[in-house]
């Protein structure tokens, strides 16, 4: 009887353990490379709420077709966005292209 006792005991701990861990929330924002100023500023927007909330942030510019040519203006774009979100969040890993995506990710500042 004194093991499943001990069993129990442990599963508890575990639970209170689980219980306390916090869970990383990713929001993702989509973008063309030849994206409008007026779209750019309303994802801009979503962003920084998504930043404010503690979340981390996934921005990636998806290349279709022949688009693929516009590599500069998808890194110029990401690069633009850190520098504007940069009093809410830290860019964690600069623009990378992966396969027909250019990737980045923005964490956000400790409050």
């Amino acid at each position: 009887m004194d093991y499943k006792k001990f069993l129990y005991e442990q599963k508890k701990r575990e639970k209170s353990l689980k219980s306390k861990a916090t869970k990383v929330v990713v929001k993702e924002i989509r973008f063309g490379p030849q994206t409008d100023e007026h779209d750019y500023e309303f994802k801009k927007k979503h962003a920084e709420k998504f930043l404010k909330d503690g979340a981390k942030l996934k921005a990636f510019v998806f290349f279709k077709g022949r688009s693929i040519v516009f590599k500069e203006q998808g890194q110029i774009l990401l690069l633009k966005l850190a520098q504007d979100l940069e009093e809410y969040g830290k860019v964690e890993q600069m623009p990378k292209l992966e396969g027909k995506r250019m990737i980045m990710f923005i964490a956000p500042k400790k409050k």
